[in-house]
């Protein structure tokens, strides 16, 4: 359970300094990418990080508020806002997980797709995590690519794998790749 416990919070708590550095990086630039996969072996932290990049684009006390008279230049999320806390909780309606070892298949993945055609309810982004990303079946990932090479300005898109080699080179292609 140490895990739960001292899972990071922040970006300056990521213990991988290359992610930390990189996702950093993405997040002072002014334009966002819409999808990332995060490669890396089990427990290294790559459902963590998307958590916390999904708390960063959506936080009420960072640069990516969209209250007007917040004037922050920090991207960290502050943990403390009811955006931040809701998606610590997984309680947070604009970030979907899901878990593509159990939902792999073509239908599960039109309902995600179906998803993206709505707009932010509370924060600034519709953040879209799929975990296991190396299970989905083929029918899935072709009916996911056109949503990667179109997708609505509102929604980013997180693979997970610990398996690259099992994603098609046409989705891995439209995917800012972070090991």
């Amino acid at each position: 359970m140490f895990y739960l416990k001292y899972r990071p919070k922040t970006i300056e708590e990521i213990d991988n300094l290359n992610v930390k550095k990189m996702v950093g990086k993405i997040l002072e630039s002014s334009t966002l990418p819409h999808a990332f996969l995060f490669v890396g072996q089990k427990g290294t932290g790559k459902t963590s990080t998307a958590r916390i990049l999904a708390k960063a684009v959506n936080c009420l006390n960072n640069k990516f508020s969209t209250n007007p008279s917040n004037d922050s230049e920090s991207y960290e999320p502050c943990n403390k806002c009811i955006n931040c806390q809701s998606i610590s909780l997984s309680s947070f309606t604009d970030v979907i997980e899901m878990d593509a070892a159990s939902n792999r298949g073509i239908e599960e993945i039109k309902s995600l797709i179906r998803e993206t055609s709505f707009l932010p309810m509370s924060g600034g982004f519709r953040v879209f995590i799929i975990d296991e990303a190396h299970m989905i079946t083929n029918e899935g990932f072709n009916a996911l690519l056109k949503t990667l090479e179109e997708p609505p300005k509102s929604a980013i898109f997180v693979l997970a794998t610990t398996n690259l080699e099992k994603l098609p080179k046409t989705i891995v292609s439209r995917c800012l790749k972070i090991n």
